[in-house]
């Protein structure tokens, strides 16, 4: 009778355990599925290139659509030069120095002459408001 006894609490312990993990798992799952943010994928922070030079957008936690995609957690992708991020829910300027990707575009090709520029990556929504700094990642270059 001892020994079924100790089965019956060894198989409550193994069955606490995966319970245990489960649900640390799930926990870290959802966590992550929340996790917001975008990264310059090329180039890194302080290289030097040479114009024209690739850029390659990344956002995690979001859905990359076109301008005008009504779509929950979803936007594309600005690129500022010698700029700031923009405030939550403003729009973003359409000029020389904000340039809009409202196709959907991941990657461009950027033609600056040499000199030192801050670029920053602003993700906004179907209008073209920003998600604010949240939603944004600078990088300084140097254009050879």
């Amino acid at each position: 009778m001892h020994l079924s006894s100790t089965h019956k609490i060894q198989g409550l312990i193994i069955k606490l355990h995966s319970l245990l993990f489960t649900s640390a798992l799930l926990i870290f799952s959802s966590h992550s599925a929340f996790a917001q943010s975008v990264d310059f994928v090329e180039p890194k922070n302080g290289a030097t290139v040479t114009s024209p030079f690739k850029v390659v957008f990344g956002v995690t936690g979001m859905t990359v659509k076109p301008a005008g995609d009504m779509t929950a957690n979803s936007g594309h992708h600005h690129l500022l030069i010698n700029s700031e991020s923009i405030p939550n829910g403003v729009a973003v300027p359409a000029d020389a120095t904000h340039i809009h990707y409202g196709k959907g575009q991941t990657d461009t090709e950027v033609s600056l002459p040499p000199g030192k520029y801050k670029l920053t990556m602003q993700f906004a929504n179907w209008a073209h408001q920003s998600y604010g700094p949240q939603l944004s990642k600078s990088i300084d270059v140097v254009v050879k």
